[in-house]
């Protein structure tokens, strides 16, 4: 992968994206299990919100594979010189588990949804909550990084470098 100095508008611009979206989908997949019972028995399924969340998915899934692609091209800034090396590991490797669970999550509820299969939409779900537990743990390091080790980390994210 490339090093760059800096995330570039289209990163920044698709982290903040898809940050929104998957929030967004969180609270529109309220219902979701009775809309997924419904669907793979046949009966009609109301469009707001179980349309909604799977489309949205969808979304998100091919955002993330943008991003992804973007990021392999275009490469990502080196962690703040000075930063512990069980930090640095840390962020690789919950960076990786993010993306993988941003591209699980979807393809999970997919087919879920369009398969019919129960198991994958449990384990959707599973995934999903590890996914939002993560991501937690993600933005209390950016802020540890930008406001205790004071070392501006956050400020890659919040404009192109």
């Amino acid at each position: 992968m490339k090093q760059a100095t800096g995330y570039s508008g289209l990163q920044i611009g698709l982290h903040w994206l898809i940050l929104i979206l998957i929030g967004v989908n969180y609270f529109v997949s309220e219902g979701m299990e009775e809309a997924f019972d419904a669907h793979t028995e046949g009966a009609a399924v109301a469009f707001w919100p179980s349309s909604i969340h799977v489309y949205l998915g969808l979304a998100i899934l091919a955002l993330v594979l943008i991003r992804l692609i973007v990021r392999l091209v275009r490469g990502a800034p080196e962690v703040p010189v000075g930063t512990n090396s069980l930090l640095r590991v840390a962020g690789e490797w919950s960076h990786i588990l993010l993306y993988a669970l941003m591209i699980a999550v979807p393809v999970l509820g997919a087919t879920a949804w369009y398969l019919g299969l129960e198991l994958a939409a449990g384990t959707h779900v599973l995934m999903m909550n590890a996914m939002l537990i993560l991501a937690g743990v993600h933005a209390a390091a950016a802020l540890f990084h930008q406001f205790v080790l004071k070392d501006n980390l956050l400020d890659r994210m919040r404009r192109p470098g």
